[in-house]
């Protein structure tokens, strides 16, 4: 199995882990939990921002005093704002335990004040705008019933429930959700401690039919290339566990492992862009001792 060559481009805190990454405004922009360790009450979200994957800079750093920031994921507005989506893990539970939040900001650096979106205890893990719309798939914690609603939104704020019960096979939870060109929606569905899902419908996305995978994975992300392949990152757990880049094949619902990236124990949660006709990855691993944040940015990408 071929490996990538990856640079650490932030270890400055306890814990680092569970990235994103986007392109807005011509410079990367890469997202992260800065904190104690993995779980612990004094969660932030860090955005590092860079020209060229090589030079890195921190240009923010999102706090709260009542939760726990987790799992900052990023995404750039049909109107040219980035918008950042984060869950907090709150200090006080009597009410309830997990709100998820949005921000926004005009140039990366400065961010508006946290929006509450969803509902309280429905962790929104994703957002995917898609011909003018926010769309968010999140799963149920804190207790409860274990499922995945589908979420719809025309201004990333006013979140509705699409599909009440999108998938309640064992226990769903993480996602990756894409579009494609024929309008189909696909979803990589995490499932523990099963192989995971997925999931593909028509417009307008009430119907779905689910599929198990050939494999376990974890922080899925998955990213529609030019040329019409889906390339997905997620955690594998055969033989060990690490953070690899993997054909996805709708049609025989596959996926083939093609690149491993230089990882190992509390790693994965990649983020993914296409820039300059190339790929680029971030994601965390605790290869090199303590939890890091790492960029890669493979020069070819082996067949499938």
């Amino acid at each position: 199995m071929k490996r990538a060559p990856a640079t650490r481009i932030w270890r400055h805190g306890a814990h680092n882990a569970f990235t994103d990454l986007c392109l807005f405004q011509g410079h990367y922009y890469c997202v992260f939990r800065e904190a104690a360790a993995h779980v612990s009450p004094d969660g932030a979200l860090r955005i590092l921002k860079s020209i060229d994957g090589k030079r890195w800079q921190s240009v923010a750093l999102i706090q709260s005093s009542i939760a726990d920031l987790r799992d900052g994921k990023l995404v750039v507005t049909p109107d040219d704002r980035l918008q950042l989506l984060g869950a907090g893990a709150l200090h006080d539970r009597s009410q309830y335990s997990y709100q998820s939040y949005v921000w926004f900001s005009a140039d990366g650096e400065q961010w508006s004040e946290a929006i509450d979106v969803g509902e309280p205890n429905v962790w929104l893990w994703r957002l995917t705008w898609q011909q003018g719309f926010a769309w968010a798939i999140g799963y149920k914690c804190g207790g409860g019933p274990r499922l995945v609603r589908l979420y719809r939104s025309e201004d990333g704020v006013n979140f509705s429930v699409w599909v009440q019960t999108l998938n309640n096979q064992g226990y769903p939870n993480e996602s990756a959700l894409l579009f494609l060109p024929d309008e189909r929606a696909v979803c990589l569905l995490r499932r523990d401690p099963d192989v995971a899902l997925l999931g593909i419908a028509k417009p307008p996305y009430f119907d779905w039919t689910w599929q198990p995978l050939n494999c376990r994975v974890g922080g899925p992300q998955c990213l529609l290339l030019p040329d019409g392949r889906i390339l997905a990152a997620v955690r594998l757990y055969d033989r060990r566990v690490r953070t690899s880049l993997a054909w996805l094949d709708v049609d025989s619902t596959t996926l083939t492992e093609v690149l491993q990236l230089p990882s190992a124990g509390d790693t994965s949660y990649a983020g993914m862009v296409w820039h300059q006709s190339r790929l680029a990855v971030s994601y965390y691993s605790s290869h090199q001792g303590r939890t890091a944040i790492y960029f890669c940015r493979p020069r070819q990408l082996p067949p499938a």
